[in-house]
């Protein structure tokens, strides 16, 4: 078997998998985090954007790979469904990283000991983030409608950017804004966050007054224990940034590695290499969309789990009642 065989099963079998469990997950996660007892936890609001963006790239990226040599992909042929295809993708994914990082935020605005940092952390604010963050990765990512095209040859898909200034556009764009901002930001509050909790048990802290009487008192804080939830939101928000990072690192280095040999001329050997590496990472990517609901409901403890089954019964309730 071939290389480009390989890629195309690849294609075709890993994406059909990603794409089956990744949107059973976001559809369960979307039903689950609706429920009253999670829909105005501020956090949990943010998971739920996530997750409805998490499904619209999952649909708008793993389609046309799954029907490729089964079945006709009109986005390689249809000009104008190409482009909002291109700008779907790129749209969601980085609606879907961004509101995670905004999640990390959140949770380490309510874990801060100060009271007025953990007034921030609100449903109001995060629907308004929410709003803001999709307005801005639209912005962003209107250049697909310039740089996507259809029927391309030399490319990696026949629907794919045209030229090589649009494809170092779209490169840098999804390595840097959705990936590496994201990433970087994610770890700086996971571990902001972790530090807080440490804090937040009950401790003593003696504290110092030596001004001009030199008079030493000692000054009890006790920390404000996080609701159940919280810390169960946390653990679950910690989880999927280490997993985040795993799934799409790799990609950003290939967007990378591409930006600088995209002068290089290279063999038919290496060009297929590069594109069997090129779907592996490009694959990541999308199980990173997929994996929200199975993470949640493993590191979730009893609080994701609780509601899910609640949804359940709900559900069977309303079938046997019909």
């Amino acid at each position: 078997m071939s290389v480009a065989d390989v890629v195309t099963q690849i294609n075709r079998y890993f994406a059909s998998s990603i794409f089956i469990f990744g949107c059973v997950g976001n559809i369960l996660n979307i039903l689950v985090l609706s429920q009253r007892t999670l829909r105005s936890n501020s956090c949990a609001s943010l998971f739920l954007g996530s997750s409805i963006a998490g499904l619209c790239s999952l649909i708008a990226g793993l389609t046309p790979r799954m029907l490729n040599g089964i079945a006709v992909d009109l986005s390689e042929t249809n000009q104008l469904l190409c482009k909002f295809r291109g700008f779907t993708l790129f749209t969601s994914r980085a609606i879907a990283f961004w509101l995670i990082m905004l999640a990390t935020v959140d949770r380490w605005l309510l874990s801060c000991p100060d009271a007025h940092r953990r007034q921030f952390s609100t449903i109001k604010n995060s629907i308004r983030n929410t709003a803001v963050v999709v307005f801005l990765s639209i912005i962003i990512h209107s250049e697909c409608f310039y740089c996507y095209s259809s029927n391309l040859v030399n490319a990696p898909s026949k629907c794919f950017s045209n030229g090589i200034g649009c494809r170092l556009t779209n490169d840098m764009l999804f390595a840097v804004c959705a990936i590496l901002i994201p990433l970087c930001v994610m770890t700086t509050f996971g571990f902001l966050t972790l530090g807080n909790i440490r804090r937040a048990r009950n401790r003593v802290h003696s504290g110092q007054i030596s001004a001009m009487s030199q008079i030493k008192i000692t000054v009890a804080v006790r920390s404000k224990r996080l609701k159940k939830t919280d810390h169960r939101l946390v653990t679950m928000l910690l989880v999927q940034v280490v997993l985040l990072a795993m799934f799409t690192i790799p990609s950003s280095i290939e967007k990378f590695y591409s930006t600088l040999t995209a002068n290089v001329v290279k063999s038919a050997s290496r060009a297929v290499t590069e594109n069997l590496i090129y779907n592996s990472a490009l694959l990541l990517t999308y199980l990173a969309n997929g994996m929200p609901f199975y993470v949640y409901t493993l590191s979730g403890g009893s609080v994701f789990r609780k509601a899910f089954f609640d949804l359940i019964r709900t559900t069977i309730r309303k079938v046997i009642g019909r």
